[in-house]
């Protein structure tokens, strides 16, 4: 759970549509999809399609099972009540989602990709999720014209393919990296700080960022693995190198881990990752104690209270996690040009290139390489066992 332990005004328009919501159901697909039943849209107020008429399905590519579920599922959790508040407005046109589970993995991914083109009736994608899937389909989805809308995936290369078909709602780790280093450096008034990644293309891009813009501060750094468990070596090295800061460029499973094993070991310094360990898994792998303090930062916005009530109705008590709300922002982008006729590929493309509109995170228009314009970064810590927001990065 991703709550404030403060009042902070985002620079957000959200207009609250109704809490008293329907969930949607899911029902299993022989094609490794989850499809919503019955799930068509309604609109905020960005969408201006009335009660259109209209047939249409999108899809969503990443985790829902796996090490590195959390953070796929907070996404499509978030669709739903796009969903949900899009066919309050609009119950004439009917939209379904379909979830293609990909746990994650750049190889599970790929097929995945390529059983959504060759769907015809998807017209729009939210994902994928992670930066090394996305990587690995973004040629296949540009050459079938078929547009993506990413709530998630940060590496800065993603955007440099010449892909007209790519989009993300929240900024790359080339933004994150310099918001991290100045709040190690600033805030924390780190010495020395010890880098870590786990070699996976966003956490080693993201960590490759922050190592840069510390410069001197950094003194040794070291590289673990996806799904290891024994963290000891690297663990015996930051102890002996005497920093007061260690930041994990990965995902929340393996740096819970890390993260009792340097507690175990000793070390006592701060500990400082990126949005992919944001998530109340990295808690429960390390242990509330071990978590205490620790920093988790991210290009995603805190869950307003209006849009948590409505999260938790439509989702069965389910409370908003990281990408949550930019889940809701990316189905939203497409929704809303659905909802204008254009529900074919190609015009729902052409929609989203020049998409410009208030979203619930941010002012969302995209520039020519699918990057969007408006970018904040956050600082979360770990408090009494709870992940809750410390500060906006400036």
């Amino acid at each position: 759970m991703i709550r404030s332990s403060r009042t902070w005004t985002v620079a957000v328009t959200f207009t609250v549509l109704g809490l008293a919501l329907t969930a949607c159901g899911t029902s299993s697909d022989d094609d490794g999809g989850t499809e919503p039943t019955d799930s068509g849209p309604s609109s905020s107020d960005s969408t201006g399609g009335g009660g259109a008429t209209c047939d249409a399905k999108i899809a969503f590519l990443g985790p829902q099972t796996g090490d590195y579920a959390n953070l796929g599922i907070n996404i499509t959790n978030g669709i739903n009540v796009a969903l949900a508040d899009f066919k309050k407005d609009n119950p004439n046109c009917k939209v379904s989602m379909q979830a293609y589970d990909s746990q994650g993995d750049p190889e599970k991914a790929t097929p995945l990709a390529q059983q959504i083109i060759n769907d015809d009736a998807i017209i729009g994608v939210v994902g994928p999720t992670f930066s090394g899937e996305t990587d690995a389909t973004g040629p296949a989805f540009n050459e079938a014209g078929l547009v993506t809308v990413s709530a998630s995936a940060t590496n800065p290369d993603l955007s440099t393919n010449g892909w007209t078909t790519f989009h993300r709602v929240l900024g790359n780790d080339d933004t994150q990296a310099p918001a991290v280093a100045k709040y190690i450096e600033g805030t924390l008034g780190a010495t020395k700080v010890f880098v870590v990644d786990d070699a996976s293309e966003y956490g080693k891009g993201l960590a490759d960022g922050v190592k840069d813009d510390l410069g001197n501060l950094v003194g040794d750094t070291d590289t673990v693995q996806q799904k290891q468990t024994d963290f000891s070596p690297t663990v015996t090295k930051v102890v002996a190198s005497d920093a007061d800061v260690l930041f994990y460029g990965g995902y929340y499973a393996e740096a819970g881990l890390f993260m009792k094993q340097l507690r175990s070991g000793g070390w006592e310094g701060t500990f400082v990752s990126g949005d992919g360990s944001d998530d109340p898994g990295f808690v429960e792998a390390a242990g509330a104690a071990a978590a205490e303090g620790a920093i988790l930062t991210c290009p995603c916005a805190p869950a307003t209270p209006e849009f948590t009530s409505e999260y938790k109705s439509v989702n069965n008590g389910a409370e908003p996690g990281t990408y949550s709300a930019e889940g809701y922002d990316s189905a939203m982008v497409l929704l809303s040009g659905i909802a204008e006729g254009n529900q074919d590929r190609g015009s729902l493309l052409d929609w989203v290139n020049n998409y410009d509109a208030e979203g619930l995170t941010k002012h969302i228009k995209f520039d020519d390489t699918g990057e969007v314009s408006t970018v904040v970064i956050y600082a979360y810590t770990v408090k009494d066992g709870t992940i809750v927001l410390d500060q906006p990065i400036k």
